[in-house]
Order: C-alpha cells, then structure tokens, then sequence
C-alpha cells in the first residue's frame, strides 16, 4: 500500500495567514518618506543612476519626493522604468543601487531608494492617472510575443510612439513571473495585475491571452502578418535534477509551487509538507522555502551545492530566509531520493568541495528526511517555439543571440527579457530590454517609412 503523504493543507490556522504573508517592506507613511528623502545627497554623477540598468534618475526622483511632487517624481520613474511599481518591490536593490549609495561609505547605511520608489509609483497607480499618451498612428503593426516585463515594456514604448501592439500570452493573465513567480509577501494587494491593466490603460495595445507560440501562431506567421516581432518569451522550462525521480509524490518544480501559492484564493486550502527541502540557490529557492514556512512547514532546508557567496540569491536575502525559520546548508548536491510506497521519504547529498577550480565530492553523503522536495535550480529556454526560424536565429548557450539594440539575427525580429543570451534574469532588466528594443523597432520602421515615401 502506498504511504500517506504528509503534504497536506491547514498546518497554520487561517487567521495567521494574513500577518505571515503581510507586505515585507511596508510603505512609508508621508513623514518617513521626508526623511529617507533627506538623506540622499543628490550626486552630480550619481553611482545609483549608474547601477540602475534602466537608468532611473534616481536623485531627480527623491529631490521631487522631498519637495512634496510624488507624482511628478513617479513620472520620473516611470519614464524609464514603466514596471517602476513591481520593481521597487523585487529589484535586489542591496546590490544594485542602493549597493552603490554614497551614504554606505559614511553611515554603512544606504538611502531607502526602493521604498521611495514605491511611495512614488504607489501615488501614481492610486489615483489611476495615465500620464503617458499614445502616440500619433503610424500605420504599424508591432507583435509582441510574451506579456512578461520584457514584452509589457516593449508593447508600452511602441504605443507611445504611436504604432499599434498585438501582445500574444501563453498563459491566462498577463504579467510574467510578476504574476506567477514572485512570493506573495512581496507583491500584495494584487499590484502585479493592478500594474498591468495600468500599463495597459495607454491605448494601442491589444491583448491576446491563450496564445502560445508554436501552438497558435507561428514566427513565420507573425513575421508576415506584422512589420515587426519582438520575443519576450521568458523561460518555458525547468532544469532536470539529474536522478532518477522514479515518481515520487512530494517532488516538483519550486515555481509551480509558487505559482500555485500566489493564484490561491484561501491560503488555508494550499497543502505543504511538514518537512520540505527545497534545492537550489536563487531567489526562487528563498522565496519557495520562506514561504513553505509561512504555511506552516515544521522544517524547511535549502541546499546549495557551493558556498554562500556563489548563491544567486543577496545575502539579505539569505538572511531572511534565516530569519523566518529556514536552514541554509552549503556545499552539497543532490545524490539520490528515497521513498515508501511511491512517497518521497527523504533525500541524500553528497558533499562538495572545491578543488582546482571545479566542483567535486569529498567523499561524504548526508540524509534529510523530507516529504516535499522543491527544485529550484533554475530554467531553460524552450528552444522549439523558435525552432521554425531554423539556422536563421542564431542561439547562444541555449538562449537568443542579440546585439545592444536587441535584435536577433532574424530580419525584423527583436527579442529581451530572459530569452536573450547573457541576461540577467531580472525583471527591471527585462524591461530595459523591451525599452531598448522598441526604440529600435522605431527607428528601423521610420526609416522604412521615409524610404518608402520618397
């Protein structure tokens, strides 16, 4: 007989649910927001400009913050960034430019620059006003295929400058990993669909959810019916674990644990195991495990196959998984899985070290006994929805080749986001992406347009 699985709901009462998944960072209140304002010293050059990748003026936006103009300071944002809301909610800014602020040399304390950013951008959503306008019509026809960061950003800039957008969406709503992969306590109050119909509010741009590339249209279809395709198709596929799961209940991917947790109605409803491993070193294993915990998990234990410093997750990060109750183990992969009557029992690992340079075994295996394995260990690029453009579209370790304008190697085809070889896996740098790559499918169709003219 198979054992009883011991992932089940209801391990925290339902009233703990709402304080255990409350907003991480809290917004600040008018008089915080004046005096974490009052610290920013305003550089000339300023290095947090330098380590945003979407170049947000950071100074410009705090010095109108301070002066009492939130919404004159979420344009600001916004003009660079139009994701600006959900960024200053998951954008790692401890290494990215709040790493960079002037004041850590000083005080070892960095301006609070994603609070204010969400103060500013949070001012902006509330009223619901639209401060951008679309553009005058151009007579073309842009599609955009995926509605994550990448695609939304792109979609967005395209309709400013006044050429019509069909986004096609794989999956029923709109957003990306914003959406669907992004632990719950970062992304309350449904700002990631909030944020979207907001994006969406400009004009121009036409929606079509259930639309997968490959199944219900095509690159070649696409490419003849549009004058332009951006790719912003995200990453369609986990990696393999490498073992022989044999089947296991209790195993699965860290992601469709997450996305199963944030499109829950009654988080009293979504079942947990009482002793969860989850394996990986990312942000999607920080948050798959703080959040096991918040549901009521006994034990949750990340593994990591190298040191703390190599982990893709920040060491705040790192530390709030502490803090909430989780083991971190360091070096140490997954060797084998173990169960009883078809239920995972318990995983082994064997001990790594480093030993001129590479990864390898010391020799020495340990066990956890677990009922629930999350794998964490990252995605891949579902290379067949593209597999139609044959050798035209030149791949890179597995991704899309593009150059600094994003445009691929295919004539008329543009593509960001996580996709595209060499990125890094952010969401505002996926709209960097989309940003960069409308303005260059601006200019290209432009100069169409005054070639054909004359």
């Amino acid at each position: 007989m198979p054992s009883r699985s011991e992932i089940r709901p209801g391990r925290m009462p339902p009233e703990v649910h709402p304080q255990a998944f409350a907003d991480l960072h809290p917004p600040l209140d008018g008089h915080e927001v004046r005096v974490a304002a009052d610290r920013c010293l305003f550089c000339y050059d300023a290095p947090c400009v330098s380590a945003c990748p979407t170049g947000i003026d950071i100074p410009m936006f705090i010095r109108q913050l301070a002066t009492g103009q939130p919404l004159v300071a979420a344009r600001t944002i916004l003009d660079a960034n139009i994701m600006g809301g959900m960024c200053a909610r998951v954008c790692p800014t401890e290494t990215l430019c709040e790493e960079a602020c002037v004041r850590n040399a000083a005080e070892g304390k960095p301006v609070e620059i994603g609070r204010l950013q969400r103060a500013a951008t949070d001012a902006m959503l509330e009223t619901g006003r639209q401060p951008f306008r679309r553009g005058a019509p151009t007579g073309r026809r842009v599609a955009v295929v995926g509605a994550g960061p990448a695609g939304l950003a792109c979609a967005h800039k395209l309709a400013v400058l006044g050429h019509a957008v069909v986004v096609f969406e794989a999956r029923a709503k709109a957003g990306g990993l914003n959406e669907y992969g992004i632990a719950a306590y970062k992304a309350t109050d449904d700002i990631a669909r909030r944020e979207v119909e907001w994006i969406l509010g400009i004009g121009g741009i036409e929606l079509r959810t259930g639309a997968r590339l490959g199944r219900d249209v095509t690159l070649a279809g696409l490419r003849e019916e549009f004058d332009a395709v951006f790719l912003g198709l995200g990453l369609g596929a986990t990696n393999a674990l490498g073992l022989d799961e044999g089947g296991l209940a209790g195993v699965e991917d860290a992601l469709a644990f997450i996305e199963r947790l944030r499109q829950a109605y009654d988080l009293s409803g979504l079942p947990v195991g009482r002793r969860v491993v989850v394996i990986g070193g990312g942000m999607t294993a920080i948050d798959a495990a703080v959040q096991a915990r918040k549901l009521g998990a006994e034990e949750v234990t990340i593994v990591y196959r190298r040191g703390p410093e190599a982990m893709g997750a920040s060491r705040y990060e790192q530390e709030l998984a502490q803090t909430a109750g989780c083991t971190i183990r360091h070096w140490a992969r997954p060797a084998a899985l173990s169960g009883e009557g078809g239920v995972l029992a318990a995983v082994t690992f064997a001990v790594t070290q480093l030993a001129d340079g590479r990864l390898v075994d010391t020799g020495e295996t340990f066990t956890l006994a677990a009922d629930q394995l999350l794998k964490a260990i990252g995605q891949t690029f579902v290379a067949g929805d593209v597999r139609e453009a044959g050798g035209l579209l030149d791949m890179a370790g597995g991704r899309i080749v593009v150059d600094a304008e994003r445009r691929t190697s295919l004539p008329g085809v543009w593509a960001g986001g996580d996709c595209v070889a060499g990125g890094r896996d952010l969401t505002v740098v996926a709209v960097e992406d989309g940003k960069r790559a409308a303005l260059s499918i601006d200019r290209t169709l432009r100069a169409a347009m005054r070639e054909a003219a004359e």
